[in-house]
């Protein structure tokens, strides 16, 4: 095997092996070639090419969401370092296991108008787990200096609440010097893992806020797929009767019983004369974000006596200004031993309230989808209606992945959005990287401009057979109409400046780079074409990425959108009216 002769890169590439990390992203340069040399010439690692460096660090995302494993991103020194950051960022707030490792000039060389210097010590320290800079010299000290901070550095990934590291190594020329070598023996510092229980003080004062409470309100955020959570959770809410309220990127898989799994619709029909029929005496949280607005709302007005957060890293997130207790473990693990306890049941009208508020506002849903005109919020719930079982869905960010929250669930498909930063910037290159290793149809339902802002994330050649992309294309940022004192101002000014500068209309149109990069095509611009196009999409026989876009109006999208929440409101208060 050829590797380069830089010692601290061949201790690096040593104890990713030694601590079972084999999937690397490698872009393209000339001060990372030691990097390249040694972990694609060792032949001991999985090591894929994507030139775009903020694609790459996506890219990466998705690989390591699907893999379950930490991810290697490598890059050149200067602005391709930076490039990195976005991905970084939304690794850090999904607790995603990012081993981003940057090439650098030596530390003499940084501010003296050198070519590609910038200052890349501690470059994602608001974003980043842990961060080092290996030494330069090759020293018997400095090896073994080095070699600790990796082990350090790689442990950390991987621990508590996992998340992004950053290794930054100076490297001086010659930098493509190679030699025929085994990787060198570097000595391993494990990182025992440890499942924590509460103590029985703390796991008694849990229980008894828990017994007091009659109106407990469980909101599972952003979350992977876990069984054991699933069962722990469904046997507390069974026991305390607690209402489970998760959305679809929660992952749950629990019964219909107790879990609200469209609590949209709910809050979208809550007034100021029932809100305290459906404020928590407690609240209890887990996860990651969640994407409705009107729950941070409705809660920061309506705020429970008790709030309880679950999380392995022990965050205190205080989203909804109520925050009393921390518990720094495991969802699954806190839910389990709650309800292995003797806790008095609550009455059952809290419980009883939301679900037939539910299943009040998800008939006016199913009635008002019906008698919509085609439109982003038609064609996604038939999008999503037709997405086969024991699948992947990756939702786009801004009006896309709100319109899914709104549609009732497709049981057993893994739902996935980069909900960390939220932002429209890489959707498509994370979904592509999860779809590179996934056996798994997966389909990404996203908007025009996150699409065409991400457009590079198909300039690689890990487009599977398994990739569709749904493509909503209404010619321009059609969430900000939906704000409305932005959108509702009046005025041809106004109106200008909306079109132009936030509304962002194009007239731009996806074929070409379908065609570019190798995807089939599809369009649909009526509910009959979406029919038909989406039987050839998932049909079984389909075995080429393909891209389906389909062409909305951008004012129809609008009414259809603010109409429903006004026919609920107006639907449910009548009702509460005429008790």
């Amino acid at each position: 095997m050829m590797i380069s002769t830089k010692r601290h890169v061949q201790q690096l590439a040593s104890l990713f092996l030694s601590k079972k990390i084999f999937d690397i992203v490698l872009c393209p340069g000339s001060r990372n070639g030691p990097l390249i040399h040694t972990l694609a010439g060792c032949g001991q690692f999985d090591c894929r090419v994507i030139v775009d460096e903020r694609s790459a660090g996506y890219f990466a995302l998705g690989l390591a969401q699907a893999k379950e494993n930490p991810v290697v991103i490598v890059c050149s020194s200067g602005t391709a370092t930076i490039n990195f950051a976005p991905a970084v960022a939304e690794a850090f707030y999904q607790n995603i296991p990012l081993i981003v490792v940057t090439a650098d000039r030596p530390a003499y060389w940084i501010d003296q108008l050198e070519n590609q210097c910038i200052q890349q010590t501690a470059l994602y320290r608001n974003f980043i787990k842990q961060s080092c800079s290996l030494p330069l010299e090759e020293s018997d000290c400095r090896l073994w200096s080095g070699a600790r901070l990796i082990n350090e550095i790689l442990n950390t990934a991987v621990s508590d609440a996992p998340g992004p590291v950053h290794i930054n190594i100076p490297l001086e020329e010659p930098l493509h010097r190679t030699m025929d070598a085994q990787l060198p023996d570097v000595k391993v510092i494990g990182n025992a893992q440890t499942r924590i229980n509460l103590d029985e003080k703390a796991l008694a004062a849990a229980a008894e806020e828990i017994g007091r409470a009659d109106k407990i309100l469980v909101l599972a955020g952003q979350s992977q797929r876990n069984g054991e959570l699933d069962s722990s959770l469904a046997l507390f809410a069974e026991k305390t009767g607690a209402v489970v309220a998760a959305e679809h990127l929660a992952n749950l898989q629990i019964s219909s019983g107790y879990c609200c799994a469209v609590p949209e619709l709910v809050l979208g029909s809550i007034s100021s004369g029932d809100a305290a029929v459906f404020q928590p005496d407690l609240l209890i949280t887990f996860g990651r974000h969640f994407v409705s607005k009107r729950i941070r709302q409705f809660l920061r007005a309506n705020k429970p006596h008790q709030h309880i957060h679950v999380d392995a890293g022990g965050g205190h997130m205080d989203t909804y200004q109520a925050l009393t207790r921390v518990c720094a473990m495991s969802p699954e693990l806190f839910f389990g031993q709650l309800a292995d306890m003797q806790i008095q049941k609550a009455s059952g009208g809290y419980a009883g309230a939301w679900k037939d508020r539910e299943q009040e506002t998800l008939q006016i849903y199913k009635h008002y989808l019906d008698r919509a005109p085609f439109s982003d919020f038609t064609a996604c719930a038939g999008a999503l209606k037709a997405v086969p079982e024991d699948s992947v869905l990756h939702l786009g960010n801004s009006s896309t992945v709100r319109y899914a929250v709104l549609t009732p669930g497709i049981k057993e498909v893994t739902w996935l959005g980069n909900r960390g930063t939220s932002g429209i910037d890489g959707s498509v290159s994370t979904a592509v990287g999860y779809a590179s290793c996934s056996s798994k149809i997966n389909t990404l339902i996203l908007g025009d401009l996150s699409f065409f802002y991400d457009s590079n994330g198909l300039w690689n050649k890990y487009l599977g057979k398994n990739l569709r992309i749904i493509l909503l294309n209404n010619g321009g940022g059609n969430i900000f109409s939906f704000v409305e004192d932005l959108a509702g101002r009046t005025g041809e000014d106004n109106q200008a400046v909306f079109q132009n500068y936030f509304f962002a209309g194009h007239s731009a149109k996806a074929q070409g780079l379908a065609s570019t990069f190798g995807l089939d095509y599809l369009q649909a611009d009526s509910a009959s074409q979406l029919d038909k196009a989406l039987e050839k999409f998932y049909n079984p026989g389909r075995i080429v990425p393909t891209l389906l876009e389909v062409f909305t109006d951008a004012q129809t999208n609008t009414k259809v959108f603010k109409g429903l929440f006004m026919k609920i409101k107006k639907r449910i208060t009548n009702t509460e009216t005429n008790k």
